[in-house]
């Protein structure tokens, strides 16, 4: 049986295609901080969707570059507003994907060969919106990718087991307030155990599951490949 440990080493050893048309390297992207170390974060949160938005754009516009990214592992107190996060039984606030924070409409590609393994709408304030989520299968590993807050329209004419090819165009980034109503980006995320969900995973956890999710979801920078986040 592979080990967590040996399936992110094969995932590592991978030559992906980029899931967007966007290099993420220094020429292309900012690193984003929204960790609880960063004060802005819960103030951006508070702010809507809209002017969080124009203040992406101005730093990227400031810059020269295309997008902002990272995320994984943050811990975000900006989750804790929200109560699909942080309520009577459960605090999550650690981010288990990737962020690429990017203009909406921007296509996004499947990173390897992949059928759909499962898609909804996760139609809650804060959550994902609508959400692909791929299942790949290498002659060494099964793992799978799920691509939150799309547009509605990434979601038509979708079927579960329809085969989608390595650098095929699947989904693209929805807007706000269709993808869970956040400023537009894509959440990625790598999956090793789906835990017989469909349509939906945790992207965020608690402190407490923090080590169960970690070795489920590795970095997905092990596909990204991007030289901002290593």
């Amino acid at each position: 049986m592979t080990t967590y440990q040996q399936a992110e080493n094969i995932l590592v050893q991978l030559s992906f295609a980029r899931i967007t048309p966007l290099a993420l390297d220094d020429n292309d992207t900012l690193f984003l901080d929204l960790s609880e170390a960063n004060a802005i974060s819960e103030g951006i949160y508070l702010w809507g969707s809209d002017k969080m938005e124009k203040w992406l754009n101005n730093q990227l516009q400031f810059a020269g570059k295309k997008a902002h990214i990272g995320g994984y592992l943050e811990k975000r107190t900006l989750y804790r507003r929200n109560s699909l996060f942080n309520n009577a039984t459960e605090k999550r606030e650690f981010h288990l994907g990737i962020d690429i924070w990017t203009k909406a409409e921007t296509p996004i590609f499947a990173p390897w060969d992949a059928i759909v393994h499962s898609f909804q709408d996760n139609n809650r304030f804060g959550d994902y919106g609508p959400t692909i989520i791929l299942e790949h299968q290498t002659p060494k590993l099964k793992f799978y990718t799920l691509y939150g807050h799309l547009s509605r329209k990434s979601l038509v004419g979708k079927k579960v087991g329809q085969t989608i090819a390595k650098g095929e165009q699947f989904a693209e980034i929805g807007n706000y307030p269709e993808n869970g109503d956040w400023s537009p980006h894509l959440h990625f995320q790598v999956i090793l155990d789906m835990q017989g969900l469909q349509g939906d995973f945790p992207g965020v956890c608690s402190a407490e599951n923090l080590d169960f999710y970690r070795k489920i979801c590795p970095n997905p920078n092990v596909i990204l490949k991007s030289p901002i986040l290593e």
